[in-house]
């Protein structure tokens, strides 16, 4: 019973000995499976996280409206108003990197699609296109398409790797579906999966919750768990090995993201930048998003709730908000900023505490379903980086062009499968206008294979008349299931 002793020893320190409760009425597998668990966690690490966590809980969020300034304009640039050499001087440099092998992305994958209202991890998704493409479909034939155009380019064949960081819940569904399905047409030695940590709920006294008799209640460390993850999971040595020196971070549920965008990685690289985000308008004062801004001094992503309404509200002389950068979850990090934040500051990141309804076991045993919250659920954010960096950049984008968020079932009407299905036919129409075409009805889809973002479509569609739905999917069109 060595083990059994140890145990207890090492949890009646930790003041955490209630998870032994049950260890009478277990099997030998059971009380093995358990073992494992418990010995993966460091609890005077999570005891520290919980006194963290409360005490940020506890004090007064003062608003930050009086320490906020906008980003300073040598720091911030605007695709929109910039001028078309500009668009391709960046490009052509975000190009010849990808060329160069020298680009990775990093696709934060670790939320299930709970609020979606399904069981599976959100890249499996289809939101209803004609193709029927999955959201981790779209992103990986994305990658393929740039890598297609640095070629083009440069003449050279440049790989991308693409890094996927699932959780717990998600890390077994996503590698079956992306290995039953080729990749997508990436080779397999460029998809790294990895997981992401995961964190113990408490209850609100500090003691660890049982989702079993057995079994520990875990969630995934929040999206600012990459920072430990890629150190821990060696893939900042991998990074190193295969010279990338940029690194594309994005959150699997945007259909519209740019993969790898080689407008914002040159522009980054141009710039010389540790660490840059791509940012959208707010749509109004009162959208909640956080705004990337300056406080004393340094980047950050201050929330909706951390300003008042008045600092929402301001506005400039040409009658735009101050603090309009939305954050879109859209990130450039050098690989050189990803090693010394693993070295140095990982342990510093702020923590976002959620109090939330977490099912546990009670000590008779029951399983209970609680109706109001219970519990708390400890993350870090991905963005609470941007305080370290020395050379920060933004880079504002189009939102119609490169946002939409996939986040509720179709029932709440907004950031939902539909909302996400009609901002990509918009887009798709616009691109077949642009080039010359005409397209009666609404219901319009390109294949990334085809167009990266509506370029190369002239010679396919120009002075043609698509009535919908409209598939372009290969170098034929497809309208009404007819060539």
């Amino acid at each position: 019973m060595t083990t059994y002793n140890k145990l207890k020893a090492r949890l009646e320190r930790a003041n955490q000995i209630h998870l032994l409760q049950f260890w009478d009425e277990l099997t030998n597998e059971q009380r093995n499976d358990f073992v494992v668990q418990l010995d993966s966690i460091n609890f005077e690490e999570a005891n520290d996280l919980f006194r963290e966590a409360i005490g940020s809980l506890e004090e007064d969020t003062k608003k930050l409206d009086n320490r906020m300034k906008p980003i300073p304009a040598s720091q911030f640039e605007s695709e929109e108003r910039s001028s078309p050499e500009n668009l391709e001087r960046y490009k052509n440099i975000g190009l010849e990197e990808i060329s160069q092998g020298r680009v990775g992305v990093l696709l934060l994958a670790g939320g299930q699609g709970t609020r979606l209202g399904v069981t599976y991890p959100k890249g499996m998704f289809s939101v209803g296109l004609p193709s029927g493409k999955t959201l981790f479909q779209i992103q990986a034939e994305r990658i393929r398409k740039v890598e297609d155009l640095a070629r083009q380019q440069t003449g050279r064949n440049g790989n991308i790797v693409w890094y996927i960081m699932t959780s717990g819940p998600t890390e077994v569904a996503t590698q079956n579906f992306l290995r039953s399905n080729n990749y997508f047409g990436l080779r397999s030695e460029n998809v790294e999966q990895f997981d992401q940590g995961l964190l113990p709920c408490f209850g609100m006294e500090g003691h660890i919750l049982l989702e079993d008799k057995n079994k520990l209640a875990l969630a995934p460390d929040g999206n600012g768990g990459i920072y430990r993850a890629i150190r821990e999971k060696g893939i900042l040595k991998d990074m190193q090995k295969r010279g990338i020196r940029h690194l594309h971070v994005h959150s699997v549920d945007n259909i519209l993201v740019k993969v790898a965008d080689p407008v914002f990685v040159g522009y980054c690289a141009d710039k010389k930048a540790d660490c840059g985000a791509k940012v959208v308008k707010k749509a109004s004062p009162s959208e909640a998003v956080g705004v990337v801004c300056q406080v004393d001094g340094r980047f950050q992503v201050v929330e909706y709730s951390e300003i008042t309404d008045a600092t929402a509200n301001l506005r400039d002389q040409e009658g735009n908000l101050v603090f309009s950068a939305g954050n879109i979850c859209n990130h450039y990090f050098s690989t050189d900023f990803l090693n010394q934040i693993a070295a140095k500051h990982e342990n510093n990141l702020k923590l976002h505490v959620a109090k939330k309804k977490i099912p546990f076991v009670d000590e008779h045993g029951d399983k209970i379903k609680p109706e109001k919250t219970n519990g708390i659920k400890i993350e870090k954010f991905v963005f609470d980086v941007f305080q370290f960096s020395d050379n920060f950049v933004t880079w504002e984008v189009p939102r119609h062009a490169e946002f939409s968020a996939l986040k509720n079932s179709n029932d709440t009407g907004r950031d939902c499968p539909s909302t996400s299905r009609k901002d990509l036919f918009n887009l798709h129409k616009k691109y077949i206008e642009a080039a010359g075409g005409t397209v009666v009805g609404d219901v319009v889809e390109i294949s990334p294979l085809i167009s990266y973002a509506g370029e190369n479509l002239r010679k396919i569609v120009e002075g043609k008349v698509f009535r919908e739905p409209v598939l372009i999917d290969h170098d034929e069109v497809i309208t009404n299931g007819h060539h």
